[in-house]
């Protein structure tokens, strides 16, 4: 307790020296300045109480700059003077780094807020401090506000080519002697020093606030952070859970996967046995069909030859036929082209008809929507002009108000010119209803005057209406001439129509002409046998022949087909018993007896 008072007067007396020679000299300060040395000396011994004596390989080590280095933790400001301190290459020893981070410190003028964020972390300080130690006690935060008049102090301290690791510090009681003598001559001077104390106490509160501001910002920054962890973690265990889930899906579908691809193979496997063993039974049929098929390829053979002589007779009459089916032709493409010719010009008709109707259509509509425009345009014009009327007459009788307050006003000046003082109240009267009157009056003519542009208004709408009128009247006029020509198309068409008729007539009786022709060329042709090496497909439905698809010739055609193609049989001239006819020949060979018999 003794060493703690002591250190605490010594303390009191070195920072009230400093600052009056500080404040004399009226300067910055350098480190060669004694008070200021002996200052650092007494502050150094402060810090240096109670501290623990701490083992390690090389001995025992007690040095104070191990609770200064947890400033660097507890207040981020303090880092740029920890790495400046670690970067110095001088230094060599803990006391000559705390030594250097006391004067960065004292040149920043954050030493005692640095000192009260470490009084503020006792807990922290335990570590290196007896619990009897002067940093642990009261006498502690009293040095900090002391410390706190040190701000007003500048201090410019050169620590390179400073042997800060070896300097001893010694305490300098002279100093102090002369204080005390000073201070028995001085007694007044008391009141001074409770003043100076009153202004580091209120400079301690204002530091004091702001840290507890801070504090609370961080506060409230932190418990920010913690909610938003919390719902991070939240999410993250969702998130994990259904993972799990998946997971034990995902194996459940690779199980069932496994057990269909084990089902499907040993299904292939019985499906290729069954595939294996209806091949070699359609093997053995196939055989016994392509014997069938080579016996009656040698009865076709014989058949073939007989026919072939009975063409070489058939040929000459074949000549003659063909020179008069050329020239039906020639007739029939001619008479094709122009109905072809007029097909195009009846469609083209078609098409300006429609793009007509189209137009009326779109005309009329917009005929009906402008008179509807035009009828609610000429209703609201009728109101604005009854409107008009109403304002005029109220316009009228408000001007022959003021005509005739006028020409009582000329009365009242006549007979009460002698008469000035009765004369000037009743004038100040006057001069207010005046001004009520041009008040109306202005109103009134900014009323007219907005009336007078809607009514301009109108006029345009009017003029516009009847220029769109006017523009349907001509659309009417196109709507007439349009309708005209239409009836003229009409006429037109129907012309056409008979004609196309009466071309439809004449192209019927030439078709049925031409096919008597080719049924009679069909039935003399019948015998112009297709050789079996030229035909590799049906004629009709263009299969390709096969062993199990056969060829068969048409008696009348003389084609080659398949057997659904020419699975018909009828009675043909050449042959007296029903024979194989294809599909084509068959439906042509009926019409035409039905034809005959008709």
């Amino acid at each position: 307790m003794e060493e703690r008072a002591n250190l605490m007067n010594m303390m009191k007396l070195s920072i009230k020296i400093l600052i009056q020679s500080a404040l004399s000299l009226g300067r910055t300060l350098d480190s060669d300045f004694p008070p200021l040395q002996q200052f650092f000396v007494v502050l150094e011994h402060c810090l240096k109480h109670g501290l623990k004596v701490k083992k390690t390989f090389i001995g025992q080590n007690k040095s104070f700059f191990g609770p200064l280095e947890l400033v660097e933790k507890l207040c981020p400001e303090a880092s740029d003077i920890a790495t400046s301190v670690k970067n110095l290459p001088e230094l060599k020893t803990a006391v000559g780094r705390g030594r250097a981070w006391l004067y960065l410190a004292l040149m920043q003028k954050k030493l005692a807020d640095y000192l009260k964020v470490l009084l503020d972390h006792k807990h922290l300080l335990s570590e290196f401090y007896e619990p009897d130690a002067l940093m642990m006690e009261e006498e502690g935060a009293v040095i900090v506000g002391l410390l706190v008049g040190l701000n007003v102090i500048d201090a410019n301290l050169c620590l390179k080519g400073e042997d800060l690791d070896s300097q001893v510090g010694v305490i300098d009681f002279s100093l102090y002697l002369k204080e005390t003598q000073d201070t028995d001559d001085k007694q007044d001077g008391g009141i001074t020093a409770v003043l100076d104390q009153k202004h580091y106490v209120e400079e301690l509160n204002r530091h004091l606030s702001c840290t507890v501001a801070d504090l609370q910002n961080k506060i409230d920054c932190l418990e920010k952070t913690n909610s938003k962890l919390q719902e991070e973690l939240a999410a993250a265990t969702d998130r994990i859970g259904s993972l799990q889930e998946e997971q034990q899906q995902l194996k459940q579908q690779n199980e069932l996967i496994r057990e269909r691809s084990e089902k499907s193979v040993e299904v292939t496997k019985e499906d290729t046995k069954v595939e294996l063993d209806t091949y070699k039974q359609s093997r053995q049929g196939l055989d016994e069909m392509y014997s069938d098929v080579w016996k009656q390829l040698k009865e076709e053979k014989k058949i073939r030859l007989e026919l072939e002589k009975e063409l070489e007779l058939q040929i000459g009459m074949k000549t003659e036929m063909e020179i008069a089916m050329k020239l039906l032709e020639k007739d029939t493409h001619e008479k094709q082209d122009t109905l072809v010719a007029l097909r195009q010009q009846l469609e083209e008709v078609k098409a300006i008809n429609l793009q007509m109707f189209h137009k009326s259509q779109n005309a009329e509509c917009s005929l009906q929507q402008k008179t509807e425009a035009i009828s609610s345009f000429e209703g609201k014009t009728n109101e604005m002009m009854s409107s008009m009327k109403q304002m005029e007459e109220r316009l009228q009788q408000a001007e022959k108000a003021r005509q005739a307050a006028e020409e009582r006003c000329n009365k009242m000046k006549q007979e009460l010119a002698g008469r000035l003082d009765s004369c000037r109240q009743q004038m100040a009267q006057l001069d207010s209803k005046c001004s009520t009157l041009e008040k109306e009056l202005k109103s009134e003519k900014e009323q007219r005057q907005t009336l007078q542009k809607e009514l301009h208004q109108e006029k345009d709408a009017t003029t516009l209406l009847k220029t769109e009128l006017q523009q349907m009247e001509g659309l009417k006029k196109e709507l007439r001439k349009l309708q005209d020509e239409k009836q003229q198309l009409k006429k037109v068409r129907e012309e056409q129509e008979q004609a196309l008729q009466e071309m439809g007539l004449h192209l019927s009786q030439s078709k049925l002409k031409m096919e008597d022709i080719k049924e009679v060329n069909k039935a003399l042709k019948g015998h112009t046998w297709l050789k079996d090496d030229e035909a590799t497909h049906c004629k009709q439905c263009k299969k390709e022949f096969s062993i199990s698809r056969r060829k068969h010739h048409c008696r009348n055609c003389g084609d080659i087909f398949c057997n659904s193609c020419s699975s018909n049989e009828l009675a043909l001239p050449s042959y007296p018993k029903p024979v194989r006819v294809c599909d084509n020949c068959h439906t042509l060979l009926l019409q035409q007896c039905s034809s005959n018999s008709s």
